[in-house]
């Protein structure tokens, strides 16, 4: 049996690599003394004790020889023939001097001296030759067309019973709608429509902001509906044109928002 040098596998004799981890088994011998199968690196043989070493050397003493002499021929020594240079590909340039080192032939001819650059001109003269911007005066007209184009949008309420509008006031930010009162008058004041007495005294406010319209129910009897929908108290919503607004149940009376 072979044991394995990494796992202590036992393997069967003559097996060259181990079957459990795959290692490389050392190769075997047999002990000259007593016949067992032995490492071939052992020292000592496990059954006998016998010193394979040892026998080892003898039997490698005995095997050796002498090396033979073989005989060499003396070289012959081969003249070779002085190389002859090759000619050069290109011929050299000759050097030519630098302009500067060199010195003219007539002493008493200077070279010229370089014209001086002009003189920058002043400032003078400078802001004299610009021309100066032309500033072109802003048009009056265009702001007052841009307000005209602000004051042309209008918000308006068109009743639907009957076909009457009524345009928003532009100069406020907070618009009451409802019917005459000693608490807070109506800017919109809806009495004078048919079934009004659905609608509080006190019922919605529309608060601009900007271009956006807010519509908000401040605590009216009978509610406030946009587009069928109840508002709840303190909600808002932003009126878009075509929004419906109910003041009270039943859809008596009702306004149409529009923008023009």
């Amino acid at each position: 049996m072979i044991v394995c040098p990494n796992c202590n596998h036992q393997n069967p004799d003559g097996a060259v690599q181990c079957e459990a981890c795959y290692t490389p088994l050392p190769t075997t011998t047999n002990c000259p003394n007593c016949g067992t199968s032995v490492q071939t690196d052992a020292s000592f043989c496990g059954q006998c004790g016998f010193n394979l070493q040892e026998a080892g050397g003898v039997k490698g003493e005995e095997q050796t020889a002498a090396p033979a002499t073989v005989a060499v021929a003396p070289t012959q020594q081969v003249s070779v023939p002085d190389l002859i240079p090759p000619e050069p590909l290109i011929e050299p340039l000759p050097l030519v001097k630098s302009s500067q080192a060199s010195v003219p032939e007539n002493p008493s001819v200077q070279p010229e001296a370089p014209e001086s650059p002009p003189p920058p001109p002043s400032v003078n003269s400078v802001s004299a030759q610009a021309p100066s911007p032309s500033v072109t005066p802003a048009s009056p007209t265009a702001g007052v067309a841009s307000q005209t184009r602000l004051q042309q949008q209008t918000a308006k309420l068109l009743h639907l019973q009957t076909k009457t509008e009524i345009e928003l006031p532009q100069n406020l930010s907070i618009i009451h709608i409802g019917k005459p009162n000693d608490q807070i008058p109506p800017d919109i004041d809806v009495s004078g429509f048919p079934n009004s007495e659905v609608v509080s005294r006190v019922h919605a406010d529309i608060r601009v902001e900007g271009d956006a319209y807010y519509i908000e129910d401040i605590g009216s009897s009978n509610g406030t509906y946009i587009n069928h929908t109840a508002l709840p108290k303190g909600n808002r919503h932003r009126l878009r044109p075509g929004d419906r607004i109910a003041l009270g149940k039943g859809d008596l009376v009702t306004f149409l928002f529009q923008i023009s």
